[in-house]
């Protein structure tokens, strides 16, 4: 087992594509949240419409949420496609 986790940390460490693809992901996710409570932080609805302002905000703040978490995975699914790949041409497997 440990020489297992020894072999992620090293093709980790020597992969580029795989760690730039790692934390493109973490910064894509914490953008997003981040942008998404910046624009509906002041958002309001005015007249007839104002009671549905709390539910119109959380749908869209779900909407972000969603995003940002398919940007993770989609981005840590490249990143494991990477780690494959570079383990292959590194350890000759």
């Amino acid at each position: 087992m440990k020489d297992y986790l020894t072999e992620i940390l090293i093709v980790i460490a020597y992969s580029g594509r795989t760690q730039a693809a790692l934390a493109l992901g973490m910064i894509g996710f914490i953008t997003i949240n981040l942008v998404g409570d910046y624009y509906l932080a002041n958002f309001q609805l005015s007249g007839h419409m104002a009671p549905l302002t709390e539910v119109i905000k959380e749908k869209l703040l779900h909407r972000y949420d969603k995003a940002a978490w398919g940007i993770l995975i989609s981005f840590w699914w490249l990143a494991v496609k990477f780690y494959r790949k570079d383990r292959k041409k590194m350890l000759g497997w």
